[in-house]
């Protein structure tokens, strides 16, 4: 299965993406900030990373251009989801690098659309029959 990170400093949003993804059998780690999205990928690189981008500290564009830095982590699909809804917004986050823009609330077609559609074997199974919860 895929292997996904879930990157936000609100519990509640992570909890929510954990849960979505769990259920169609995604393996999930989270992280709450950006230096701590950094080392876990340091530590085991995921398949794709899903990442706010209004946090404390290290914001997601931060956290994407110093992935797309990085040699091992360079093609590594993130996900930016926000709450930003501003063109500037998804110009500024694809311009750091990510390779989509999802604004909250995100339905799962948006959602694992995106998942299967940036990892090179669909990252794990489609999203479940009649899941239509958004977070």
């Amino acid at each position: 299965m895929g292997h996904v990170l879930v990157v936000d400093d609100n519990i509640l949003n992570v909890k929510l993406l954990e849960a979505r993804l769990q259920v169609a059998a995604y393996a999930v780690e989270t992280a709450s900030s950006g230096a701590e999205a950094l080392a876990k990928v340091a530590a085991r690189q995921p398949d794709i990373v899903l990442l706010d981008v209004m946090m404390p500290g290290m914001d997601g564009y931060e956290v994407c251009r110093r992935l797309r830095a990085g040699a091992k982590t360079r093609d590594l699909p993130v996900v930016l989801v926000t709450a930003l809804d501003k063109p500037s917004d998804r110009e500024e986050g694809l311009a750091a690098g990510a390779d989509d823009f999802l604004t909250k609330p995100v339905g799962d077609e948006a959602l694992f659309g995106a998942i299967e559609r940036l990892t090179a074997d669909g990252g794990g199974p489609p999203a479940p029959a009649g899941a239509s919860t958004a977070c």
